[in-house]
Formats: structure tokens, sequence, C-alpha cells
């Protein structure tokens, strides 16, 4: 008997207008229902917009989650700087939630640097290093937001819903490290959520994506795969080809070898490109190419890094 496809979820991160484009006609909910896969939609906003697709997902018996997101001007993404926006914008979203009668199947977290950051790191890393050294102090700022988190992930589970968390793949060396020094200079954290989903987007490292998937998937519960196109605009960022048909799937198939929980960013660019189409055929039985050379090679990194965090705590 053939396996079981995996659970499939979706990032779909859209400003009002294409969203509403993107579901204008029955194809990609067909597609979606098709696939038994859910979608993880960023509240970008609480417009009414993004409330008309959610009830439409819902009425259809799409899963959707309700992937959390600031505004730009309070970094975007969930960070150690921001907890008390994060708290703010969630109490937001429970009212718009009420307000529109939505319903959800988890709540995520999306846990990166401050988009500022970000952008100051894409136009000038020289310009951007001498501001990190004060971060190293930043230990009694780290554990208040780390409480304030933990706070409001009790509060989101109180609310009936499982939290998910986003995670860049280094937290996981940090954390076998046992230190809190890219959580300081970076303004990630390590939160225990429910369903942690790390990102091993092989499109930013070509050619090394299959490296990062043998190396990193082994200590994933559920690993996101991409990018096919798509993504907030961070001149320097996403400018990258967006993965083919062929890498995608074979990231597909390497990430199902360690879990059977895939997320894929974006549904935007897999509509774009015409996979939903095609993934409804997939032969999922077809086996994980083989482990790089550079595997090893990045194994032996994260060994070195591991290092360089313990000291640096």
């Amino acid at each position: 008997m053939a396996p079981a496809p995996p659970r499939l979820t979706f990032f779909c991160e859209l400003e009002p207008e294409p969203l509403v484009a993107l579901f204008a006609g029955p194809a990609v909910v067909e597609h979606l229902l098709a696939l038994r896969a859910s979608v993880s939609l960023g509240v970008l906003d609480l417009g009414p917009e993004r409330a008309a697709v959610v009830r439409r997902l819902n009425e259809a018996g799409v899963p959707v989650i309700a992937w959390q997101l600031l505004p730009k001007a309070e970094g975007y993404w969930f960070h150690l700087g921001n907890a008390p926006q994060a708290e703010a914008r969630y109490e937001a979203f429970r009212a718009w939630t009420a307000g529109h009668c939505l319903r959800w199947d988890g709540v995520g977290l999306d846990i990166e640097p401050d988009i500022h950051d970000m952008r100051r790191l894409l136009a000038s890393r020289w310009r951007l290093l001498p501001a990190l050294l004060p971060r190293l102090g930043r230990g009694g700022q780290l554990r208040e937001a780390r409480a304030r988190y933990g706070a409001l992930m009790a509060r989101i589970r109180a609310d009936g819903y499982r939290v998910d968390s986003y995670q860049l793949p280094l937290i996981v060396d940090e954390r076998r490290a046992g230190s809190t020094l890219l959580q300081r200079l970076g303004g990630v954290l390590d939160l225990e959520a429910d369903r942690e989903v790390l990102m091993l987007y092989s499109s930013f490292v070509r050619p090394h994506g299959p490296a990062l998937a043998w190396s990193y998937g082994p200590d994933a519960r559920s690993i996101g795969v991409g990018v096919t196109g798509g993504g907030v605009d961070v001149p320097g960022l996403i400018e990258v080809p967006p993965l083919d048909w062929e890498e995608f799937t074979r990231d597909l198939r390497l990430a199902r070898r360690w879990t059977e929980d895939l997320h894929v960013f974006s549904l935007e660019g897999c509509v774009r490109q015409g996979f939903l189409a095609r993934l409804r055929d997939f032969d999922w039985t077809v086996p994980a190419e083989a482990p790089p050379a550079s595997a090893r090679r990045l194994d032996g990194l994260r060994r070195a890094a591991s290092l360089v965090l313990r000291i640096g705590f």
C-alpha cells in the first residue's frame, strides 16, 4: 500500500487586493481541498477583505492558521523588542475574529529579527555590526521578552488555539549549545510552541539547499520549504529566483524523509507556477536524493558554531 501523502500547509502573505484576487475563482480552494491542505494566512491587516477570504475558507472546510504579523513600523515579525506590540496586536485580532465570526485551526508566531535590522544588514552589513555589540548585554531584556511571549502563548492556548512558531534553523544550534547569544544579538526568541516549523528555504542558499535539509532535517518536527515566489517587500531579501518544479519537489521529498508535517512558502508562488495541480498527482513514493558532500561540511560548521555559542553564552 502506498504511503499517505504528508500534511501540507501553505503560507500566504498577501495584501488585501492580491489576496482577494487569488481566491476570486474556485480553482485554488478546490486544489487545497483535494490536497487536504491548510493555509497559514499572514494577518497583515484586520480588514474586511481578509475576513471575507477567511470565511470562504472556513465554509469550504480548508483549515486556516492565523499567522500573526505586525505593521512594518513595529518590526513586522515577532522578536525580542516588540512583545508589547505583539500583545496589543493579538487583542485586536481577537476582537476582529469575534466581530467577523472567524474560525482558526491555530495561531502562528513568526520569530525573526526586526525588519529594520534586516534592511540595514542588506544595505550595509558593516554599519550594522557596531550596533550589535551593545546587544550582548540584553540578557535582562531577553528574559522579560520570553516571559511576555510565554504569557501571550498561554493566552492563545486559553482561547482554544494551538500555537505554531516559525523559526530560523539556527535556533536549533543555539538551543543545543545552551546559549542565548543569537537571541541577544539578533532578537530572535527560543519559545516553546506546540508546533515548531524550521524554515529551511533552499532558494536562499543555492546550490547548498539539499545540505541544509540533510543537516537540520533530523532536528525538525515540521519543515518549511521554499521559496516558490512572493514574500514581504524587503529590497535584497527575496530577490532570488523562486524554486522551480524540480527544486521544489526535491525539497519536498527531502523534508518528507524526517517529518509528515510540511509547510510551503508560498501559496501564491505555487499558484503562479501551476504547482498545485501538479501536486495532486505527485508521486510521494520516489525516494529522496542521497546527501551531498556539502551536508557533512555544514555539519562541521555547525559543530564549530556551537563552540562559539557556548563561549558567548
